[in-house]
């Protein structure tokens, strides 16, 4: 794209970041100020602002986190706003991706805006220089959108696919599973940050070391991370990092982030090229990539989204982002301590809280996964997620912003409600 066109989209993206910046500030304006005194008077006020329907429960953000109220004000000013001018806003994304890299712990010219971490792990899988032969390490626990790039690139390119079974007992035995693991061919570690099944938090700071000593990729998959607990890539040490927007971040549905490290940004090729790729303003046959990860936004995106997304993230640096990893922990003690009580009940989550977080999962003999997670839902009006990956069997809920000690209390009740049926 020539330089006098981005001038002139830069001009016209101006007032449409006032609007999301008012919008992020009225949101945390209508918060009290914490005290240790009376936390759940503030963290009431953060419940307040989601649009969950009063009485239902929603306790499963690590699948799908729901917005608050003042950030879809943002997503729709901002797009009541490009549209009275028809235009993308693709200017707004630069201030975006500030907000961004701060949040994340990343140099601005790392960080670019995918539609999920799926997307964001594909672009490294297809971009990395792998062939046939060379091996990939990743956890059994793997979600799809995190496990099925690297399969098709076995598919595609003869890649070898190598699985560790994650470690329930501590960061260590995560750490020897996968250096037992490595070999010559060894190319590439991915882990999830967090496990999506059981929520088990993997060492990445060690893992990273550990690659870095011999010369491999390490990319993390971050969907279950970002936004539950904070963290900083520069000082992970990863070489990759994606996450989704519309998990714990609480941005809109359809965003993501992928980071390359500064360093390593040539070896992830480009699998989709497209104006924004490239300054060039011609068809010659050059097409040098702009320098940074944003030459992986290769088209048109929803700017306001992405504008959404940021003002989720700074209002989440406006709570407190150790603030929300603890009440996060805090709610999924609350939960432990409650069905650890109960009859015929497995926790399958670590109790080590060097490697759990804000992710509860848990099973019983009596009941079928699936019929447990329905009688949740129909009975109680509690919107867990069913777990059969690994044919783990289970039930998972995930506490957040939008959650309580009293939704904490209504599933242990619920839960003894239905053993006892059972």
């Amino acid at each position: 794209m020539n330089l006098d066109r981005k001038s002139f989209l830069r001009q016209l993206g101006l007032g449409a970041m006032g609007l999301a910046a008012g919008g992020t500030a009225a949101g945390a304006a209508d918060l009290p100020a914490f005290s240790d005194r009376d936390p759940e008077r503030f963290w009431a006020a953060v419940r307040a602002q989601y649009l969950l329907t009063p009485g239902f429960s929603y306790l499963n953000t690590g699948g799908l986190g729901p917005a608050a109220g003042p950030v879809l004000d943002v997503y729709e000013k901002t797009s009541r706003h490009l549209q009275e001018k028809s235009e993308t806003g693709h200017a707004l994304f630069t201030q975006a991706r500030t907000v961004l890299a701060r949040f994340l712990g990343a140099e601005v010219s790392e960080i670019s805006f995918v539609r999920n971490a799926t997307e964001g792990n594909g672009i490294v899988a297809a971009g990395l220089a792998l062939k046939a032969g060379d091996e990939v390490i990743f956890d059994s626990h793997a979600h799809p959108g995190g496990a099925f790039p690297w399969i098709n690139q076995h598919k595609q390119r003869g890649v070898v696919v190598r699985t560790f079974e994650p470690d329930v007992t501590d960061a260590a035995g995560n750490l020897a599973r996968i250096a037992a693991l490595i070999t010559p061919r060894t190319r590439v570690v991915q882990v999830s940050h967090v496990t999506a099944p059981t929520g088990i938090v993997m060492p990445a700071a060690a893992i990273a070391k550990l690659c870095h000593e011999r010369g491999i990729w390490f990319h993390i998959d971050g969907a279950q991370s970002a936004g539950m607990f904070p963290f900083e890539l520069r000082a992970l040490g990863c070489d990759s990092f994606a996450t989704s927007g519309h998990k714990w971040i609480g941005g809109p549905h359809e965003t993501g982030v992928l980071f390359i490290r500064r360093e390593k940004l040539d070896a992830v090729a480009p699998v989709m090229v497209g104006a924004y790729s490239t300054d060039q303003g011609d068809l010659s046959l050059e097409l040098p990539y702009v320098n940074g990860t944003v030459r992986h936004e290769y088209g048109t995106r929803n700017a306001a989204a992405v504008v959404a997304l940021a003002a989720a993230a700074e209002t989440q640096e406006r709570i407190g982002r150790a603030r929300i990893a603890a009440r996060g922990r805090a709610l999924a003690a609350r939960v432990r301590t409650g069905l650890a009580r109960l009859p015929d009940l497995e926790i399958l989550t670590p109790a080590n809280a060097e490697i759990n977080a804000s992710i509860l999962t848990f099973r019983s003999p009596r009941i079928a996964y699936d019929k447990l997670f329905e009688r949740l839902l129909t009975d109680h009006r509690l919107r867990c997620r069913p777990v059969s990956e690994q044919q783990l069997n289970a039930v998972r809920v995930s506490l957040h912003l939008c959650n309580g000690p009293d939704e904490c209390d209504r599933l242990v009740e619920a839960m003894a409600a239905i053993l006892k049926k059972t």
